[in-house]
């Protein structure tokens, strides 16, 4: 069976059927995944994921800037590639490309 049988009839405005000439099929979408980060972000990627286990096992009260100045305070239960889970008043799941910087609560300077 071909895939041009399976297809149903096109029609035009005023509902006549179209050749399949005339048809438009719509291709299907692409898309790729990487299987690993690209070489060059493989050290920068080792010490973000260093930096985030030290905080999770000291319990350090941390403060996150987002993007749009939101400051939120709390300590970091776990994180994946794309999140992390702060555990404060509440317990809020950010995703990391929402954070601006991060900061040790109680830094001077701050």
């Amino acid at each position: 069976m071909s895939s041009q049988a399976a297809l149903p009839a096109a029609r035009n405005a005023s509902g006549q059927s179209l050749s399949r000439s005339h048809a438009v099929a719509t291709p299907p979408l692409s898309f790729r995944l990487q299987a690993q980060p690209p070489a060059d972000e493989a050290p920068q990627r080792q010490a973000e994921l260093f930096y985030l286990q030290k905080q999770i096992q000291s319990q350090i009260p941390m403060v996150i800037v987002l993007e749009d100045g939101e400051k939120i305070e709390g300590c970091i239960e776990w994180y994946d590639r794309n999140t992390l889970k702060v555990r404060g008043r509440q317990k809020i799941l950010i995703y990391k490309s929402a954070i601006k910087y991060l900061y040790k609560l109680g830094d001077p300077g701050q």
